[in-house]
């Protein structure tokens, strides 16, 4: 008999350092049983009249819901200061790496560059997240002078991340791209391995797909000499590579759209996909970075969005310290309804199946007027800053998306989330909850939780099996109440949750006015 290749159900083996909840993954749905008067489980093989068998739950959760916060705002977080910097930088990617913020931002788009010809990526440095430098890389000529921080990067410049497999390629950027038709003949004669091509991304003597490039360090960039995937692409593309799929996978716009009528499929009548085609969001998944299948749909507007509303850009992440736990910040665009942005939440526990969790945006454009009072658009990744707020980077325009952009300026802010408290598993009066068994990295837990003035959080660990692990039985457990920024939690006489390194714990709550927004395990 062969053995099944893993093992579906508990215990999840956390990959970071820390659970927030923005789903019920890490949340156990309970069980029941009917039992008879000498307490026998009668559950569907019992006899029992109506009313003979008594009803049972355990590991119940009730009282409790997930509840996503609004953020506060933070900008403009870079000043333009620099010729090239006209018009304002665009944000492409935040990555926190070895304690130093890296940004890779974009030139010239909504000032007089473009049409000096100057199109570049920037890179900017920063220890804190708020006081950005300009490294001096001598790389790119402008105005007579290579003392900037411009990088000649990629045509097409896209998102950036980081490939923990290579050493030669450790960053990989991905975007939109444009090519040829002779471009687009090269690749299908010349392009080594899968040749993926969508037939409506052929139109107007253009081609439309996706670009890569890599690079040792982030400064230094190779544009792949092939298109990526030949497919329907546009506006924000962004990557990153699974550590347990072991793949590569990247989101990028779709459009939803239904089969045309056969007497209608001719050139006359193909570019009607953009009148009835709503923006959506697709995903795509390789071991091999340099060809793509054809992008799947995972998430379109659903029914609770106005007809005239679509997801702009995908804004893909991880919540900080922790890389399994994937978050998307979607930016719903308003289309003939006024022509404004605002932006929504959305979580997977694994890439593939996302659910929206915020019932309004966590983020709304400005007023008009003000530095991003035109439209909004999030960029990952959502970073954590050194205080321990939650930081979510965003490009601001000062007119709407639609709006002639020549005299436009941009700015990049910060959606701000306080001490990290994004989202939370709250009870508003009473509730409890069990959670899955979990093999955490550490042996002590830090919570970071609210309380009402009359509110409180009591934990139990228990073992694989559910039974309490001794001295850290509800009776034993030291009330958490008040404002608790990773408060250590602790029982009568013990601080950490009585496991070694490798076993699994479950964790029991009962809480009242109370909200859970993160649990750190540490040694």
């Amino acid at each position: 008999m062969c053995a099944l290749p893993y093992r579906i159900g508990d215990p999840y083996k956390i990959q970071g350092k820390r659970i927030v909840f923005t789903n019920w993954y890490f949340v156990q749905q309970g069980s029941f049983g009917w039992y008879d008067s000498e307490g026998r489980n009668v559950t569907v093989r019992g006899d029992q009249n109506p009313f003979e068998a008594t009803f049972k739950s355990y590991n119940y959760p009730w009282g409790i819901k997930i509840r996503v916060n609004e953020a506060s705002k933070f900008g403009p977080v870079i000043k333009t200061e620099e010729e090239w910097e006209a018009g304002g930088p665009g944000l492409g990617t935040i990555i926190k790496e070895d304690g130093i913020y890296k940004l890779w931002g974009v030139t010239g788009w909504g000032s007089s560059l473009p049409s000096k010809g100057i199109n570049y990526l920037a890179y900017y440095e920063s220890n804190d997240g708020y006081n950005w430098k300009r490294p001096n890389l001598g790389m790119v000529e402008f105005n007579g002078s290579r003392n900037n921080n411009l990088i000649p990067g990629p045509k097409f410049a896209g998102t950036v991340f980081i490939d923990p497999t290579s050493d030669d390629e450790r960053y990989k950027m991905v975007s939109e791209a444009v090519y040829t038709l002779e471009e687009y003949r090269d690749y299908l004669e010349n392009a080594p391995g899968c040749r993926a091509v969508e037939p409506a991304a052929i139109r107007d003597n253009r081609v439309f797909g996706m670009q890569g490039a890599v690079s040792p360090d982030g400064i230094q960039w190779e544009t792949l000499p092939y298109p990526l995937v030949i497919a329907l692409s546009d506006t924000q593309v962004v990557g990153y590579y699974d550590t347990f799929l072991k793949k590569y996978v990247i989101y990028s716009r779709d459009w939803v759209a239904g089969p045309q009528a056969g007497e209608y499929s001719n050139d006359e009548y193909y570019g009607r996909w953009g009148l009835v085609g709503r923006r959506a969001i697709n995903r795509v998944e390789t071991d091999d970075f340099r060809s793509l299948p054809l992008p799947e749909l995972i998430i379109e507007p659903d029914p609770s969005m106005q007809p005239y509303e679509v997801l702009y850009t995908n804004c893909r992440t991880t919540i900080p310290g922790a890389p399994d736990h994937h978050v998307m910040f979607p930016t719903v665009w308003v289309m003939t309804g006024g022509d404004y942005t605002y932006v929504i939440m959305y979580s997977s526990h694994n890439g593939k199946l996302w659910n929206r969790i915020s019932n309004g945006p966590v983020l709304r454009t400005g007023i008009f007027g003000s530095w991003d009072g035109g439209c909004i658009f999030a960029s990952p990744n959502l970073i954590e800053l050194p205080g321990g707020d939650f930081a979510l980077p965003y490009t601001g325009w000062s007119v709407p998306h639609k709006y002639p952009r020549v005299n436009a300026t941009r700015s990049i802010g910060y959606a701000i989330w306080p001490k990290g408290r994004l989202s939370s598993l709250a009870a508003d009066e009473y509730g409890e909850f069990t959670t899955t068994a979990i093999v955490v990295p550490g042996e002590r837990l830090f919570i970071n939780a609210v309380t009402e003035r009359t509110g409180y959080i009591a934990i139990e660990a228990c073992d694989i099996s559910g039974t309490p692990i001794n001295g850290r039985e509800f009776e034993n457990s030291i009330p958490i109440f008040g404002d608790c920024y990773r408060q250590l939690v602790t029982w009568k006489g013990h601080d950490n949750l009585g496991i070694r390194k490798g076993e699994a714990v479950i964790l029991r709550f009962k809480m009242h006015k109370a909200s859970i927004y993160s649990l750190d395990f540490e040694s």
